[in-house]
């Protein structure tokens, strides 16, 4: 993490709620509303855009102009914009777009603050359900329904009584996906659905495991920063850094995500 006063990390935490708060107005205006349409981004799939997307983005994009103007921003539906202060946001104004045209509560807002070596602070807010996930410059907490609570990932146990999220069950390429299902015969449970929400529970100390594949940097930025605050670790599936998306493996410990670690090892190189 870059060397920041303590003005600093103040000045990002509130920005980062600015962020949120936005946001939450966006995204909350066209939720479960009779008329919202989904645009597709990509052909032969479908990979949905909607107003609320871009909405939201706007928002924050305008926020940070005016709280932050030195620096960089990479958002999912405006890409990337320089800055000078060394710091880049990434934003994923509505990561689940999917989910959020289904009108199931799990996807969420991504919003992260990088420097030169990854994210370092990171928020994943639910704003229907009004829980915001908080890790980073020294804060491990969740605020919702419940008030506050600090995260805390879950200690080490076997693989057999683990718990695993992952959103879609085809993940990946089928090399990839041959080794996500040899992970999932040795867990206990395996729940799909759960996009970002899915992190959110593993740093609320809910489950164990999160494995997918497939994804961006703005998809796991926020998750990254989350999960290793509240105590557990995020690599690729060969153990490395993660921070431009790719596979994920994110873990409650340390001997959970070595167990899993050794399994997703057998899936080639992309």
């Amino acid at each position: 993490m870059a060397d920041l006063s303590i003005e600093e990390q103040e000045s990002l935490k509130q920005t980062a709620q600015a962020l949120a708060d936005v946001a939450r107005v966006e995204t909350l205006r066209y939720f479960r509303q009779p008329g919202l349409v989904a645009d597709n981004k990509e052909q032969g799939s479908f990979d949905p855009v909607t107003v609320a997307d871009r909405a939201a983005e706007v928002a924050m994009r305008e926020v940070l102009a005016q709280k932050r103007p030195r620096d960089a921003i990479l958002g999912e539906e405006f890409g990337y914009s320089a800055g000078s202060s060394g710091l880049t946001w990434v934003l994923d104004p509505i990561d689940g777009t999917r989910s959020y045209i289904s009108g199931t509560p799990t996807w969420g807002v991504l919003i992260s603050v990088r420097d030169e070596n990854g994210p370092f602070f990171g928020m994943i807010t639910q704003p229907y359900i009004g829980e915001c996930f908080i890790g980073g410059l020294n804060e491990a907490r969740m605020t919702g329904p419940h008030g506050e609570v600090a995260l805390k990932t879950r200690a080490p146990r076997p693989l057999a009584e683990c718990r695993m999220l992952s959103t879609f069950p085809e993940v990946g390429t089928p090399d990839e996906r041959a080794a996500f299902e040899a992970v999932m015969t040795q867990v206990q449970l395996t729940r799909f659905g759960t996009d970002c929400y899915g992190y959110a529970l593993l740093a609320g100390g809910q489950v164990d495991l999160v494995i997918e594949a497939g994804l961006q940097a703005y998809d796991v930025q926020a998750p990254i920063a989350v999960v290793q605050a509240a105590g557990g670790l995020v690599t690729d599936w060969r153990g490395r850094p993660a921070h431009e998306g790719g596979r994920l493996l994110a873990a409650a410990n340390a001997q959970v995500h070595a167990a899993a670690l050794a399994i997703l090892k057998t899936a080639p190189e992309a």
